[in-house]
């Protein structure tokens, strides 16, 4: 497994450390007691890692991997894992991501496509708008005959508190060009569930 190097701004963590600190304080913690001792901390650098896709930039993660091809069928990368952070509650939402495109004489290399995936989780979300962010990245900078995205999510706001329903999945889908066509979209739609 590759995995992407992290460095938290040491400027930050210690502005979330305070905050967290006075958060703990609130809801009647002893921020000072031996197991909570580090924890401001540990969350100022864990929020950081977990809202990184701010500080990258989706379309270069695709442009650093193009290349010239004349290949115009289905290109599906699917079981792509995510985590994200529900912008409403802070609570995550986790889950996989399928993603396929048709070529119009540019592809890009296969990890770039769940890198973006995973630019776009790393920020405070609504698994709707991820979808279709996911969905325009690659439309506006590969320029395919078509591209569509399906994420198939757990939200943990919705097992944990409010409705309480656990095990409970969420499914969105957007597309474009081609995918219009039932047809195409159904073939897509059998591949992923191969």
């Amino acid at each position: 497994m590759n995995l992407q190097a992290f460095n938290p701004n040491p400027d930050t963590t210690k502005q979330l450390e305070e905050q967290v600190y006075k958060v703990l304080q609130t809801i009647g913690e002893d921020p000072h007691r031996s197991g909570l001792e580090k924890t401001p901390h540990r969350v100022g650098e864990a929020l950081q890692f977990l809202t990184k896709g701010y500080q990258e930039d989706p379309e270069a993660i695709l442009r650093s991997a193009l290349f010239e091809e004349d290949y115009r069928q289905m290109v599906v990368v699917k079981d792509i894992d995510f985590y994200s952070l529900c912008e409403h509650h802070m609570l995550p939402f986790f889950g996989k991501a399928h993603v396929a495109y048709i070529p119009n004489g540019k592809i890009t290399g296969l990890s770039k496509i769940a890198r973006v995936v995973d630019v776009f989780a790393r920020r405070l979300q609504v698994q709707e708008r991820m979808t279709t962010q996911i969905k325009d990245c690659i439309q506006n900078t590969l320029n395919p005959l078509g591209v569509m995205v399906v994420i198939e999510a757990e939200h943990l706001c919705m097992q944990m508190r409010g409705v309480q329903k656990p095990h409970s999945l969420t499914t969105t889908s957007d597309f474009t060009g081609a995918f219009t066509h039932l047809e195409t979209r159904n073939e897509f739609l059998r591949l992923i569930k191969g």
